[in-house]
Protein backbone atom coordinates (compact mmCIF):
# COMPACT_ATOMS: atom_id res chain seq x y z
CA UNK A 1 0.00 0.00 0.00
CA UNK A 2 1.35 3.41 -0.95
CA UNK A 3 1.75 6.04 1.78
CA UNK A 4 0.69 8.80 -0.62
CA UNK A 5 -2.06 9.46 -3.13
CA UNK A 6 -1.16 8.67 -6.73
CA UNK A 7 -2.62 10.79 -9.52
CA UNK A 8 -2.61 9.14 -12.94
CA UNK A 9 -3.09 12.05 -15.31
CA UNK A 10 -2.00 14.00 -18.35
CA UNK A 11 -0.57 17.49 -18.75
CA UNK A 12 -3.10 18.02 -21.55
CA UNK A 13 -6.10 17.03 -19.43
CA UNK A 14 -7.79 19.98 -17.66
CA UNK A 15 -9.39 17.65 -15.15
CA UNK A 16 -6.00 16.13 -14.31
CA UNK A 17 -4.45 19.58 -13.84
CA UNK A 18 -7.45 20.54 -11.69
CA UNK A 19 -6.95 17.61 -9.33
CA UNK A 20 -3.19 18.10 -9.14
CA UNK A 21 -3.62 21.81 -8.34
CA UNK A 22 -5.98 20.87 -5.53
CA UNK A 23 -3.54 18.39 -4.00
CA UNK A 24 -0.76 20.97 -4.23
CA UNK A 25 -2.87 23.62 -2.50
CA UNK A 26 -3.88 21.29 0.29
CA UNK A 27 -0.31 20.08 0.81
CA UNK A 28 -1.45 16.47 0.54
CA UNK A 29 1.40 14.03 -0.17
CA UNK A 30 0.91 12.77 -3.71
CA UNK A 31 2.71 11.41 -6.73
CA UNK A 32 1.96 12.66 -10.24
CA UNK A 33 2.11 9.73 -12.67
CA UNK A 34 1.74 10.57 -16.37
CA UNK A 35 -0.46 7.89 -17.88
CA UNK A 36 1.48 5.86 -20.42
CA UNK A 37 2.76 2.41 -21.33
CA UNK A 38 5.20 2.33 -18.42
CA UNK A 39 2.43 2.49 -15.81
CA UNK A 40 -0.58 1.13 -17.70
CA UNK A 41 -0.92 -1.97 -15.55
CA UNK A 42 -1.02 0.08 -12.33
CA UNK A 43 -3.44 2.53 -13.91
CA UNK A 44 -5.85 -0.19 -15.02
CA UNK A 45 -5.87 -1.64 -11.52
CA UNK A 46 -7.58 1.53 -10.26
CA UNK A 47 -9.48 2.78 -13.32
CA UNK A 48 -13.02 1.52 -13.86
CA UNK A 49 -13.26 3.77 -16.92
CA UNK A 50 -10.39 4.57 -19.34
CA UNK A 51 -10.16 8.21 -18.29
CA UNK A 52 -7.84 10.56 -16.44
CA UNK A 53 -7.44 11.63 -13.81
CA UNK A 54 -7.59 8.43 -11.83
CA UNK A 55 -6.50 8.73 -8.21
CA UNK A 56 -5.24 5.84 -6.09
CA UNK A 57 -5.75 6.57 -2.39
CA UNK A 58 -3.39 5.41 0.38
CA UNK A 59 -6.01 2.72 1.05
CA UNK A 60 -5.67 1.51 -2.56
CA UNK A 61 -9.10 2.77 -3.54
CA UNK A 62 -9.49 4.07 -7.07
CA UNK A 63 -11.22 7.44 -7.55
CA UNK A 64 -12.39 8.95 -10.83
CA UNK A 65 -14.22 12.10 -11.99
CA UNK A 66 -12.53 15.26 -10.82
CA UNK A 67 -15.40 16.83 -8.88
CA UNK A 68 -16.17 13.77 -6.72
CA UNK A 69 -12.42 13.33 -6.21
CA UNK A 70 -12.11 16.81 -4.73
CA UNK A 71 -15.27 16.41 -2.67
CA UNK A 72 -14.16 13.09 -1.21
CA UNK A 73 -10.61 14.17 -0.43
CA UNK A 74 -11.88 17.44 1.10
CA UNK A 75 -13.74 15.43 3.73
CA UNK A 76 -10.52 13.67 4.72
CA UNK A 77 -8.39 16.84 4.48
CA UNK A 78 -10.67 19.77 5.40
CA UNK A 79 -7.97 22.36 6.05
CA UNK A 80 -7.30 24.75 4.50
CA UNK A 81 -10.89 24.73 3.30
CA UNK A 82 -11.78 25.49 -0.32
CA UNK A 83 -15.28 26.58 0.72
CA UNK A 84 -16.31 30.04 1.96
CA UNK A 85 -18.23 29.83 5.22
CA UNK A 86 -21.13 31.98 3.98
CA UNK A 87 -23.79 29.70 2.40
CA UNK A 88 -24.35 32.04 -0.55
CA UNK A 89 -20.68 32.29 -1.46
CA UNK A 90 -20.15 28.55 -1.05
CA UNK A 91 -22.94 27.78 -3.50
CA UNK A 92 -21.74 30.39 -5.99
CA UNK A 93 -18.32 28.74 -5.87
CA UNK A 94 -19.91 25.33 -6.49
CA UNK A 95 -21.88 26.77 -9.40
CA UNK A 96 -18.73 28.21 -10.98
CA UNK A 97 -16.98 24.86 -10.51
CA UNK A 98 -19.79 23.17 -12.43
CA UNK A 99 -19.71 25.92 -15.06
CA UNK A 100 -15.95 25.49 -15.50
CA UNK A 101 -16.14 21.72 -15.89
CA UNK A 102 -18.96 21.75 -18.42
CA UNK A 103 -19.03 25.08 -20.28
CA UNK A 104 -15.36 25.91 -19.88
CA UNK A 105 -14.49 22.54 -21.38
CA UNK A 106 -16.62 23.38 -24.43
CA UNK A 107 -14.60 26.55 -25.02
CA UNK A 108 -11.26 24.78 -24.59
CA UNK A 109 -12.04 21.61 -26.54
CA UNK A 110 -13.50 23.41 -29.53
CA UNK A 111 -10.49 25.66 -29.96
CA UNK A 112 -7.98 22.86 -29.39
CA UNK A 113 -9.42 20.72 -32.19
CA UNK A 114 -10.78 23.27 -34.66
CA UNK A 115 -8.04 25.23 -36.46
CA UNK A 116 -5.25 23.31 -38.14
CA UNK A 117 -2.48 24.98 -36.14
CA UNK A 118 -4.09 23.86 -32.87
CA UNK A 119 -4.88 20.36 -34.14
CA UNK A 120 -1.29 19.84 -35.27
CA UNK A 121 0.22 21.16 -32.03
CA UNK A 122 -2.14 19.26 -29.73
CA UNK A 123 -1.91 15.94 -31.56
CA UNK A 124 1.89 16.15 -31.59
CA UNK A 125 2.06 17.05 -27.90
CA UNK A 126 -0.25 14.22 -26.88
CA UNK A 127 1.72 11.77 -29.00
CA UNK A 128 5.00 12.85 -27.39
CA UNK A 129 3.53 12.62 -23.91
CA UNK A 130 2.30 9.08 -24.55
CA UNK A 131 5.57 8.00 -26.21
CA UNK A 132 8.38 9.96 -24.51
CA UNK A 133 11.00 7.56 -25.91
CA UNK A 134 9.31 6.84 -29.22
CA UNK A 135 11.20 7.21 -32.49
CA UNK A 136 10.02 9.66 -35.13
CA UNK A 137 8.00 7.20 -37.27
CA UNK A 138 6.21 5.84 -34.20
CA UNK A 139 5.42 9.32 -32.90
CA UNK A 140 4.19 10.40 -36.32
CA UNK A 141 1.88 7.41 -36.50
CA UNK A 142 0.54 8.11 -33.00
CA UNK A 143 0.09 11.79 -33.87
CA UNK A 144 -2.08 10.93 -36.86
CA UNK A 145 -4.11 8.45 -34.83
CA UNK A 146 -4.79 11.10 -32.17
CA UNK A 147 -5.66 13.67 -34.83
CA UNK A 148 -8.25 11.38 -36.40
CA UNK A 149 -9.76 10.37 -33.08
CA UNK A 150 -10.00 13.80 -31.49
CA UNK A 151 -11.17 15.81 -34.49
CA UNK A 152 -14.08 13.39 -34.73
CA UNK A 153 -15.24 14.20 -31.20
CA UNK A 154 -16.25 17.82 -31.61
CA UNK A 155 -19.93 16.95 -31.56
CA UNK A 156 -19.55 15.94 -27.91
CA UNK A 157 -19.10 19.60 -26.99
CA UNK A 158 -21.22 21.06 -29.77
CA UNK A 159 -18.25 22.10 -31.90
CA UNK A 160 -19.26 22.52 -35.53
CA UNK A 161 -19.09 24.96 -38.41
CA UNK A 162 -22.46 26.29 -37.30
CA UNK A 163 -21.28 27.02 -33.75
CA UNK A 164 -17.61 27.93 -34.26
CA UNK A 165 -18.16 31.69 -34.37
CA UNK A 166 -20.52 31.52 -31.40
CA UNK A 167 -18.01 29.60 -29.27
CA UNK A 168 -15.26 32.08 -30.11
CA UNK A 169 -17.57 34.92 -29.05
CA UNK A 170 -18.45 33.09 -25.82
CA UNK A 171 -14.75 32.81 -24.96
CA UNK A 172 -14.03 36.45 -25.71
CA UNK A 173 -16.99 37.64 -23.66
CA UNK A 174 -16.00 35.49 -20.68
CA UNK A 175 -12.43 36.81 -20.74
CA UNK A 176 -13.69 40.38 -20.92
CA UNK A 177 -15.73 39.75 -17.76
CA UNK A 178 -12.99 37.96 -15.84
CA UNK A 179 -10.28 40.54 -16.56
CA UNK A 180 -11.53 43.29 -14.22
CA UNK A 181 -12.31 40.72 -11.52
CA UNK A 182 -8.69 39.58 -11.38
CA UNK A 183 -7.28 43.07 -11.57
CA UNK A 184 -7.50 43.47 -7.78
CA UNK A 185 -7.54 39.90 -6.41
CA UNK A 186 -5.62 36.66 -6.78
CA UNK A 187 -8.52 34.22 -6.84
CA UNK A 188 -12.22 34.22 -7.66
CA UNK A 189 -13.40 34.74 -4.09
CA UNK A 190 -10.45 36.60 -2.60
CA UNK A 191 -7.02 35.71 -1.26
CA UNK A 192 -7.28 31.94 -1.50
CA UNK A 193 -8.68 29.48 -4.06
CA UNK A 194 -12.23 28.19 -3.74
CA UNK A 195 -13.90 25.18 -5.34
CA UNK A 196 -14.84 27.31 -8.35
CA UNK A 197 -11.24 28.33 -9.01
CA UNK A 198 -10.18 24.73 -9.57
CA UNK A 199 -12.97 23.99 -12.04
CA UNK A 200 -12.66 27.05 -14.26
CA UNK A 201 -8.94 27.81 -14.15
CA UNK A 202 -7.92 24.35 -15.36
CA UNK A 203 -9.99 24.68 -18.53
CA UNK A 204 -8.65 28.14 -19.34
CA UNK A 205 -5.10 27.07 -18.49
CA UNK A 206 -5.35 24.21 -20.98
CA UNK A 207 -6.71 26.64 -23.56
CA UNK A 208 -3.73 28.90 -22.92
CA UNK A 209 -1.17 26.25 -23.88
CA UNK A 210 -2.65 25.96 -27.39
CA UNK A 211 -1.61 28.37 -30.17
CA UNK A 212 -4.90 30.13 -30.86
CA UNK A 213 -6.25 30.46 -27.33
CA UNK A 214 -2.78 31.15 -25.99
CA UNK A 215 -2.57 34.28 -28.13
CA UNK A 216 -6.13 35.29 -27.20
CA UNK A 217 -5.44 35.00 -23.47
CA UNK A 218 -2.13 36.85 -23.69
CA UNK A 219 -3.67 39.77 -25.56
CA UNK A 220 -7.22 39.84 -24.20
CA UNK A 221 -6.92 38.33 -20.73
CA UNK A 222 -3.51 38.88 -19.11
CA UNK A 223 -4.99 39.05 -15.60
CA UNK A 224 -6.94 35.87 -16.24
CA UNK A 225 -3.87 34.15 -17.67
CA UNK A 226 -1.89 35.12 -14.56
CA UNK A 227 -4.65 33.54 -12.45
CA UNK A 228 -4.46 30.34 -14.52
CA UNK A 229 -0.71 30.14 -13.88
CA UNK A 230 -1.20 31.00 -10.20
CA UNK A 231 -3.64 28.11 -9.91
CA UNK A 232 -0.96 25.62 -10.93
CA UNK A 233 0.60 26.19 -7.49
CA UNK A 234 -2.23 27.89 -5.55
CA UNK A 235 -1.58 29.32 -2.11
CA UNK A 236 -3.50 30.54 0.89
CA UNK A 237 -2.64 34.24 0.67
CA UNK A 238 -5.60 35.64 2.56
CA UNK A 239 -9.27 35.27 3.45
CA UNK A 240 -12.30 34.98 1.23
CA UNK A 241 -13.94 38.33 0.55
CA UNK A 242 -17.51 39.36 1.29
CA UNK A 243 -20.20 39.40 -1.40
CA UNK A 244 -20.27 43.19 -1.10
CA UNK A 245 -16.62 43.34 -2.14
CA UNK A 246 -16.95 40.71 -4.86
CA UNK A 247 -20.24 41.79 -6.40
CA UNK A 248 -19.12 44.61 -8.74
CA UNK A 249 -17.01 42.28 -10.89
CA UNK A 250 -18.30 38.81 -10.00
CA UNK A 251 -21.96 39.57 -10.63
CA UNK A 252 -21.37 40.03 -14.39
CA UNK A 253 -19.68 36.61 -14.51
CA UNK A 254 -22.70 35.04 -12.81
CA UNK A 255 -24.99 36.84 -15.26
CA UNK A 256 -22.96 35.25 -18.08
CA UNK A 257 -23.61 31.85 -16.48
CA UNK A 258 -27.32 32.64 -16.35
CA UNK A 259 -27.29 33.86 -19.96
CA UNK A 260 -25.42 30.98 -21.59
CA UNK A 261 -24.48 27.99 -19.46
CA UNK A 262 -27.64 27.32 -17.46
CA UNK A 263 -30.13 27.58 -20.35
CA UNK A 264 -27.81 25.42 -22.46
CA UNK A 265 -27.43 22.66 -19.86
CA UNK A 266 -31.17 22.77 -19.14
CA UNK A 267 -31.98 22.34 -22.84
CA UNK A 268 -29.50 19.48 -22.98
CA UNK A 269 -31.21 17.67 -20.11
CA UNK A 270 -34.63 18.18 -21.71
CA UNK A 271 -33.41 16.79 -25.03
CA UNK A 272 -32.03 13.69 -23.30
CA UNK A 273 -35.28 13.12 -21.45
CA UNK A 274 -37.18 13.38 -24.72
CA UNK A 275 -34.78 11.10 -26.60
CA UNK A 276 -33.92 13.82 -29.13
CA UNK A 277 -30.89 13.41 -31.39
CA UNK A 278 -30.11 17.12 -31.21
CA UNK A 279 -31.44 20.26 -29.61
CA UNK A 280 -31.55 23.97 -30.34
CA UNK A 281 -31.41 26.55 -27.58
CA UNK A 282 -31.63 30.33 -27.77
CA UNK A 283 -28.55 31.81 -26.10
CA UNK A 284 -28.66 35.60 -25.92
CA UNK A 285 -30.76 35.76 -29.09
CA UNK A 286 -28.76 33.31 -31.18
CA UNK A 287 -29.56 29.67 -31.90
CA UNK A 288 -27.07 27.12 -30.62
CA UNK A 289 -27.42 23.54 -31.92
CA UNK A 290 -25.74 20.31 -30.77
CA UNK A 291 -26.45 16.66 -29.88
CA UNK A 292 -27.30 16.08 -26.20
CA UNK A 293 -24.69 14.82 -23.74
CA UNK A 294 -25.51 12.41 -20.92
CA UNK A 295 -23.05 13.56 -18.27
CA UNK A 296 -24.27 17.15 -18.27
CA UNK A 297 -27.77 16.08 -17.28
CA UNK A 298 -26.37 14.25 -14.27
CA UNK A 299 -24.26 17.18 -13.11
CA UNK A 300 -27.17 19.61 -13.62
CA UNK A 301 -29.29 17.49 -11.29
CA UNK A 302 -26.51 17.60 -8.69
CA UNK A 303 -26.07 21.39 -8.78
CA UNK A 304 -29.85 21.85 -8.58
CA UNK A 305 -29.92 19.61 -5.51
CA UNK A 306 -27.16 21.69 -3.93
CA UNK A 307 -29.17 24.84 -4.64
CA UNK A 308 -32.31 23.37 -3.12
CA UNK A 309 -30.38 22.56 0.06
CA UNK A 310 -29.46 26.22 0.68
CA UNK A 311 -32.17 28.37 2.24
CA UNK A 312 -30.52 31.77 2.18
CA UNK A 313 -32.20 35.06 1.19
CA UNK A 314 -28.93 36.59 0.03
CA UNK A 315 -28.27 33.70 -2.35
CA UNK A 316 -31.83 33.84 -3.70
CA UNK A 317 -31.44 37.55 -4.42
CA UNK A 318 -28.07 37.09 -6.16
CA UNK A 319 -29.32 34.25 -8.34
CA UNK A 320 -32.50 36.10 -9.24
CA UNK A 321 -30.63 39.27 -10.16
CA UNK A 322 -28.17 37.38 -12.38
CA UNK A 323 -30.80 35.29 -14.17
CA UNK A 324 -29.58 32.01 -12.71
CA UNK A 325 -32.43 31.16 -10.35
CA UNK A 326 -35.12 30.03 -12.83
CA UNK A 327 -32.77 27.45 -14.36
CA UNK A 328 -31.55 26.16 -11.01
CA UNK A 329 -35.13 25.84 -9.78
CA UNK A 330 -35.95 23.49 -12.64
CA UNK A 331 -35.91 25.60 -15.79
Amino acid sequence: MSAVYRIFGSEMSPYSVKVRSYFRFKGIPHQWIPRGPANEEAYKHFAKLPIVPTVATPQDEGLQDSTPILEKVEVAHPEPSIHPTEPALRFLSELIEEFGDEWGNKLMFHHRWWDEVDIAASAQTLARLSMPRGDEPAVAERTEMIRQRMTGRGHFVGSSAATADLIRAYLNELLDLLEPHFETRKYLFGGRPAFGDFGLSAQLYEASVDPTCGSILKSRGPNTLAWCHRMLEPRNDGPFESWEALAPTLKPVLAYIGRYFLPWTTANATALAEGAESFTVDLAGKAYVQPPQKYHAKSLAIIRAKRAAVSDPELAAILAETGCEPWLAGG
